[in-house]
């Protein structure tokens, strides 16, 4: 069973998209298919450039594109509730129990309040929620009614996260424009993530570097 096989499946595209309906209706930023896809192929990059085996890339993918269906339920606890919907998901799919645990440990671990690197999966799918921090994000059309998370997202021109395997480093490297939001209001609203983001590095055996504006600020 592989990454584009879980993509093809009907019933979970169903339970991602009707996660993302919920969270519109709360006013949340973009949990659908470009958050989770981005989500998956970042983790696999990580992996990839570190020189991990082909599988556990690949359930790095998996577990980036499930990792958010929890939201169906609600939005709190929605780590530990993705991480059981996909243990029945993974499990119905004929998946092996090593395989099983690794991907929802590495669900059940990556949302702020709760998270933990608690292995290199989770390490992975840590660093690449966490950066993704876009302008396509925000869903609302009303620029003057933007909340402190649609401007400090919709102030984001570019962000990318690279592997330096010379400086054992993954850098996170963002351009941010100040018309809506500050710099510092990045931090105000994200500090918590980037310091996840440390610990996922150093579980990866990395140090977490933040380049804003071309200035390196870690």
């Amino acid at each position: 069973m592989t990454f584009e096989d879980i993509k093809k499946n009907e019933a979970i595209n169903t339970y991602i998209q009707k996660a993302d309906e919920s969270l519109i209706a709360l006013g949340y930023t973009e949990h659908s298919f470009a958050h989770v896809t981005k989500v998956a192929e970042t983790a696999a990059y990580i992996l990839r450039a570190l020189g991990y085996e082909d599988r556990d890339i690949e359930l790095a993918r998996i577990a980036g594109y499930l990792h958010d269906i929890g939201n169906l339920v609600n939005r709190s606890d929605h780590a530990q509730s993705g991480a059981v919907m996909a243990f029945r998901i993974l499990d119905n799919l004929g998946f092996a129990a090593d395989e099983i645990a690794t991907i929802t440990t590495a669900i059940g671990n990556h949302d702020e309040g709760t998270a933990e690197p608690v292995n290199h999966i989770a390490a992975a799918l840590i660093l690449a929620d966490k950066t993704d921090v876009r302008r396509s994000r925000v869903r609302n059309n009303d620029k003057t009614g933007f909340d402190i998370h649609d401007r400090v997202n919709y102030s984001v021109k570019s962000s990318n996260v690279y592997i330096d395997t010379d400086k054992g480093s993954v850098e996170l490297d963002m351009i941010i424009e100040d018309e809506y939001s500050s710099v510092m209001s990045y931090f105000e609203i994200f500090l918590g993530r980037m310091l996840l983001c440390k610990k996922a590095a150093e579980r990866l055996g990395l140090k977490f570097k933040l380049i804003i504006n071309g200035q390196r600020l870690g």
